[in-house]
């Protein structure tokens, strides 16, 4: 079927993306990417697009991924149950080499390989290299018991060296959400804290989180209820209301500590979230008035 869009349309929509991409030209875009969304192959495709379209005009991006299905799906090949408390995922010996793994040498050489197919440069990094990371503590479990979770940590400490590094010579960084022990090992980091820390430090203009769902909704069943736009402090408040509960928590909580930590100074201006079932999101977010998701303040 032929397009309905005429040449004026087309002219417009360009005209009306011009400030934004002058604005963000040289600017550094950190997008982290999970979810069930990099299972769904169109998906995948049409925001590996997106960042083909940002590096041909100049803005600079970090990509962080996800890439918990393809860690069950190896622990289900080799017997293995996955067990979660408070989202986070039981790590023991076998289960950190299993992640390390699939991480490093099977998800993200796999996201390198289709932007090299777009005409991309990008540079594969372990979050070994990035983040230096501190075992987090005991978690209590829905019965009330301590769970050790194992070889799971935060990001204590982030060298944002490398990465510039790789901007440098005008590639994309595409980063696994590892990090290691100052004695080496490596560690299982949330992805989302861990995106938000690196944002802050490099300094990025954008922080973007690329997920399942749309944005922060007031009715989580109804997508007519997203909220466009609202302060640091607003998100706290839709916090204590239960609006805003579960994985989102510190997804949110990590977001407005990048802001506090980088808003002024460092440049970090927003935050956005982002439902990758929305065709090409993260351009449309970017470069239109209306945006399509979620966006964060100071």
């Amino acid at each position: 079927m032929a397009s309905q869009i005429t040449a004026r349309q087309r002219a417009e929509t360009l005209l009306e993306a011009l400030p934004y991409l002058q604005s963000f030209r040289g600017g550094i875009f950190l997008i982290k990417y999970g979810g069930s969304t990099m299972e769904a192959e169109e998906q995948v495709e049409r925001f590996l697009v997106d960042i083909a379209f940002l590096d041909a005009v100049g803005i600079r991006v970090v990509l962080v991924h996800g890439g918990g299905k393809a860690i069950n799906a190896r622990m289900k090949e080799q017997g293995l149950t996955p067990q979660f408390v408070g989202g986070l995922r039981v790590t023991d010996a076998a289960t950190v080499e299993i992640v390390r793994s699939v991480l490093d040498e099977e998800v993200n050489p796999s996201i390198v390989e289709q932007l090299a197919k777009l005409g991309v440069k990008a540079v594969g990094l372990s979050g070994r290299e990035v983040f230096t990371a501190k075992k987090l503590p005991p978690i209590k479990s829905a019965d009330g018991k301590e769970v050790d979770l194992g070889f799971v940590g935060e990001a204590e400490e982030v060298n944002p060296d490398r990465i510039h590094q790789i901007l440098d010579q005008d590639s994309v960084p595409v980063i696994s959400p590892l990090g290691a022990l100052v004695t080496g090992e490596p560690m299982n980091i949330n992805a989302d804290v861990s995106a938000a820390a690196l944002a802050a430090a490099l300094p990025a203009t954008k922080l973007i989180f690329l997920s399942d769902v749309p944005g922060l909704m007031h009715d989580p069943a109804d997508s007519s209820s997203l909220i466009h736009s609202l302060t640091a402090s607003q998100t706290e408040e839709l916090i204590e209301r239960g609006i805003i509960a579960g994985g989102m928590i510190p997804k949110v909580r990590s977001a407005t500590k990048a802001l506090a930590g980088g808003g002024g100074k460092s440049g970090l201006g927003k935050v956005h979230l982002l439902g990758a079932g929305v065709p090409h999101a993260v351009l449309l977010e970017a470069f239109s008035e209306e945006g399509v998701g979620t966006e964060i303040i100071p």
